[in-house]
């Protein structure tokens, strides 16, 4: 059966995303913080361009992903600090979109942890948002969508690499 993203909400603040990989953790793990691997797997939509993947993985540390839509501009800008890094085991950050430059409300905590067994890594991301409302609109925006290409993509690229 093909891996694929599992997506719950046990609270009315948070949003909970479960993937399998079959590649070991310190390879899911890098996949999630090495800007050159990020560039690879992480979702654009048609005709966007990822066009800034900045990464200081270490507490306090901060990152910044930009990207430009079909006419160049700048689109949509993620950022954050991280709060907590185990390599490769954990990571907390905060995490603020901005949709054409404007802001959204408030910041979300995202946690995400990786387990592996049998040399098959389990990625579970948390998210704690500010508000039901904020939590709602990440849903509506079809985010689960975007994640899911996103890792089936991840999963491609790392069975090139664990199958080398």
């Amino acid at each position: 059966m093909k891996n694929t993203l599992k997506v719950t909400t046990p609270t009315d603040r948070e949003i909970v995303m479960t993937r399998d990989f079959d590649a070991p953790r310190h390879m899911v793990w890098e996949a999630m913080v090495k800007p050159d691997l990020i560039k690879r797997w992480l979702f654009l939509p048609p005709g966007w361009e990822m066009t800034t993947c900045d990464e200081d993985v270490r507490v306090g540390g901060s990152y910044r992903w930009a990207w430009a839509g079909l006419d160049g501009k700048t689109a949509m800008v993620m950022h954050g600090v991280y709060r907590e890094v185990v390599p490769p085991e954990r990571i907390a950050r905060t995490e603020i979109f901005e949709m054409g430059c404007v802001p959204q409300e408030g910041e979300q905590l995202v946690t995400i942890v990786f387990t592996e067994q049998a040399g098959k890594t389990t990625l579970t991301l948390t998210a704690l948002y500010p508000s039901k409302e904020a939590r709602d609109g990440m849903i509506a925006s079809g985010m689960e969508r975007g994640v899911s290409a996103g890792y089936d993509k991840m999963e491609a690229m790392l069975a090139m690499s664990v199958n080398k």
